[in-house]
């Protein structure tokens, strides 16, 4: 079983970074055009974040995928501690150089005799001068090479991998020596046994459960383990990019359709026990039926954590809104910079919930449709209309 959730987890996790990697640009999309109505002049990488507009722009730019790691920044001197991430163009031909030549969008980066400049967090090909021109709706006319870079959500992804990979292999390790596991062993053990009694043997059922249990495991710890990074000082918003939650989702998707039995075809295109003139009708709500299962598991993860994101960074700006507005010397902004900040640390202490809770939802839901689409339905009890309406004559006849 072991050897499968291996399986399951390489699969798994390769889908969701190349999902992140080649969807940046419209996760950047939907950050860079959101209705805070507030401009990215407003708040660039390392200035500083006094106002409320400010704020905003900062909330924006966590919340997008980036090229570095950044751990320190100082405005004023442009100084910056941060680690740079590969940067993957193709550009007639696979150009490939490290982010550290933007420098944190400062510059432009020359490699192989091409000029590239980064704006609004793409990469567009321009000239030694940096020129981008726009056309009428401010959207910039220079060529957009096709970006699968290494990004902060790529790496945090793997890196989640290769923890899940160290701890299940280490479990592995101890059920051949021992029947009672040690150490991060004991954590594991009724983590999983909860996954299998709690979500998968209710749900899917006692004999097709161990099919897909490399599967659950693999959703449930890839999304507590990113939900968990996301509140370290990382920085990362792994399951707030909606092409990660898009990728698992898609995953939850593609097993249930090619797991599914023909009872659950049955049921979606001729539906026993209704009349044939509504069966007609019902295909198609039937068939929407099985594509806003996964949509609904995408965007409920993604909105729980981007919504965690959004206000545990506002009750931090607050802060300094606050320090900006009032009178430093009353002592109001001091108690009121304590204030947001014993709430930020309350709400930090219900997204460690949250991050769980998350996991333990899509993975119920994964579940769920999966056991849907594998059940064995008892039929003995599904007649046609004209059936029923003869079993209730006959009743009528004994009875009445």
């Amino acid at each position: 079983m072991f050897k499968a959730y291996l399986k399951t987890a390489f699969f798994a996790l390769v889908f969701t970074a190349f999902a992140t990697a080649t969807a940046q640009e419209q996760a950047n999309d939907h950050s860079n055009h959101s209705t805070t109505g507030v401009d990215d002049a407003h708040y660039g990488e390392g200035d500083a974040v006094n106002t409320k507009d400010e704020v905003a722009a900062f909330i924006d730019h966590h919340l997008q995928d980036s090229h570095y790691f950044t751990l320190f920044e100082k405005a004023e001197d442009h100084f910056f501690v941060s680690l740079p991430l590969p940067v993957l163009l193709w550009d007639d031909g696979v150009q490939m150089f490290m982010a550290s030549k933007f420098h944190h969008d400062e510059t432009i980066a020359e490699h192989n005799g091409n000029y590239y400049k980064m704006y609004h967090g793409k990469i567009y090909k321009t000239d030694a001068a940096g020129t981008i021109t726009l056309d009428d709706h401010d959207h910039p006319t220079q060529t957009k090479p096709f970006d699968f870079s290494i990004t902060k959500n790529v790496v945090v992804a793997l890196l989640v991998g290769l923890i899940m990979f160290l701890l299940f292999r280490s479990l592995a390790k101890q059920y051949k020596t021992r029947s009672i596991p040690k150490g991060i062993g004991r954590v594991l053990e009724p983590l999983v046994i909860y996954v299998r009694d709690e979500i998968a043997k209710p749900n899917v059922g006692e004999k097709k459960y161990r099919k897909f249990m490399g599967f659950l495991l693999t959703v449930f710890f890839f999304i507590w383990i990113a939900n968990l990074l996301g509140l370290t000082p990382l920085g990362t918003n792994l399951t707030g990019n909606i092409a990660v939650t898009v990728g698992l989702a898609l995953l939850t998707y593609l097993i249930t359709t090619f797991s599914a039995n023909k009872d659950y075809w049955k049921h979606i295109f001729w539906m026993p026990g209704v009349h044939p003139i509504m069966k007609i009708f019902f295909i198609p709500i039937e068939l929407l039926g099985t594509l806003t299962k996964p949509f609904a598991l995408l965007v409920r993860l993604y909105a729980n954590i981007t919504a965690g994101h959004v206000v545990l960074f506002t009750l931090l700006g607050a802060i300094t809104v606050a320090k900006t507005d009032m009178d430093v010397a009353t002592g109001a902004s001091i108690g009121y910079g304590i204030f947001y900040f014993i709430l930020a640390c309350f709400i930090t202490l219900i997204e460690l919930l949250v991050a769980f809770l998350q996991a333990y939802i899509f993975t119920l839901l994964s579940a769920l449709f999966i056991g849907m689409a594998v059940a064995d339905h008892d039929h003995h009890h599904e007649e046609e209309p004209e059936d029923v309406e003869a079993d209730v004559e006959d009743v009528r006849e004994r009875f009445v």
